[in-house]
C-alpha cells in the first residue's frame, strides 16, 4: 500500500471509529434525556456492525495505529450492548402450550399503501386463518378484497387506513372522543374465555416532532383501560433499544411479547432500489395484558409491503 493511500485508509478508519463511538455512546448515555440522541439509539445494531468492521479493518494498519480503532470500536460495542442486550434479557410475559384451550391468533401488519400484491396478501391471510388481523396503511382495494373473500368483520373508519378485521363480530367499539395526534382504533370481542379489548396504533417516525406526544397520549389512554385482557398491536416506528419504546413498555401496563423481532424493511415497492436481504429494524410490536400467555410469535413472509407481518398466538391464563 503506497503512503498516500495508507494515510487515507488510516483517516477513514479513525473517523469512522470516532463517529461510531460518539453516536453509540451518546445514544446509550444521553438517550433518556435527549430525543436527538434517542433517535440514534434505533440504529444500535448498525453501529455495532460498524464498530466490528472498524476493529477488523484495524488489522491492516501498522501496529501503533491499531490501538485507537480497537479501543474505540470496543467502546462502541459496549455502548451498543448496553442498548441492545436488555431487550433479550427482559421478561416477555408468561408462556403457554399450543395445546391450551381458547388460543387466539393475531396478525399485525403494515400492508403499505403502495403495495401492488393485494391478492397475495389476502391469499396469505386466508391461509393463516387468524382470529384478528390489525392492519396499518390499509388500501381501499385491500379492505374490499378482504371483506369480499373472507366475510370477516371490520372495525375502523370506512375511509381510514387503520383497521381491525375479525372472524367474529365485535361486542362494542367504545373509543372516546378527544384530540391529539395518536392514530388508533379499538374494539371489544367475545371469546370462549370471556371478552377482551384490542387496540391497534400507528405512530409517526421517531424523527417526527409528534411522536413523543403520540406516545404520551397512548400511555394515558391505555392506563385508563382494564389491563388484564387488553391486547395492543401496531406499527410503533420505534425499536426496543430506544428509550421511547421502553417508556411505553414501562408505563402501559401491558407486556410486549416479542423480543427483537426485526420487521422492517421487507423490500416492497418503496425499497426496490436497495432491496436489503434482511430487515434491520424491529418496529412492529404486540403487547398483551397479564391475563394472556404467549404460545408463539413469529415473523411472516414478504407480502409486497415494506414491513413483514407479525403472527402471535395467545392463550388465556387460568388463574
Amino acid at each position: 500500500m503506497n503512503t498516500r493511500l495508507g494515510k487515507a485508509w488510516l483517516v477513514l478508519i479513525d473517523w469512522t471509529t470516532l463517529a461510531t463511538l460518539a453516536a453509540a455512546g451518546g445514544a446509550a448515555i444521553a438517550g433518556p434525556f435527549s430525543p436527538r440522541m434517542d433517535l440514534l439509539a434505533h440504529l444500535a445494531p448498525i453501529f455495532a456492525a460498524m464498530a466490528l468492521i472498524c476493529m477488523l479493518a484495524s488489522r491492516t494498519l501498522p501496529h501503533p495505529a491499531r490501538l485507537w480503532p480497537l479501543l474505540g470500536g470496543a467502546g462502541a460495542l459496549l455502548a451498543c450492548a448496553a442498548l441492545i442486550l436488555p431487550e433479550y434479557l427482559r421478561e416477555a410475559g408468561p408462556r403457554a402450550s399450543a395445546h391450551d384451550a381458547g388460543t387466539l391468533k393475531i396478525i399485525q401488519f403494515n400492508s403499505y399503501r403502495g403495495n401492488s400484491d393485494v391478492s397475495g396478501v389476502v391469499d396469505w391471510l386466508i391461509a393463516e386463518a387468524p382470529d384478528i388481523v390489525t392492519i396499518q396503511e390499509t388500501r381501499p382495494d385491500l379492505r374490499q378484497e378482504i371483506l369480499r373473500r373472507t366475510g370477516w368483520k371490520v372495525a375502523g373508519l370506512p375511509s381510514g387506513t387503520l383497521t381491525i378485521f375479525s372472524a367474529r363480530q365485535r361486542i362494542t367499539m367504545d373509543r372516546p372522543l378527544g384530540g391529539g395526534r395518536l392514530h388508533w382504533v379499538n374494539a371489544t370481542y367475545p371469546s370462549a374465555s370471556g371478552p377482551y379489548e384490542l387496540v391497534t396504533v400507528h405512530l409517526d417516525w421517531p424523527n417526527s416532532p409528534y411522536q413523543a406526544g403520540q406516545r404520551a397520549q397512548l400511555i394515558k389512554m391505555i392506563s385508563k383501560r382494564p389491563h388484564d385482557r387488553l391486547i395492543l398491536t401496531g406499527d410503533f416506528n420505534s425499536t426496543p433499544w430506544s428509550y421511547g419504546l421502553r417508556e411505553i413498555d414501562a408505563k402501559s401496563g401491558v407486556i410486549r411479547r416479542e423480543r427483537g423481532l426485526f420487521s422492517y424493511p421487507a423490500g416492497g415497492d418503496a425499497w426496490d432500489p436497495i432491496s436489503l436481504p434482511l430487515p434491520i429494524l424491529p418496529i412492529d410490536h404486540v403487547y398483551a395484558g397479564p391475563g394472556w400467555a404467549t404460545v408463539s410469535i413469529r415473523r411472516g413472509p414478504r407480502l409486497g409491503s415494506d414491513h413483514y407481518p407479525v403472527v402471535m398466538v395467545l392463550a388465556p391464563r387460568i388463574r
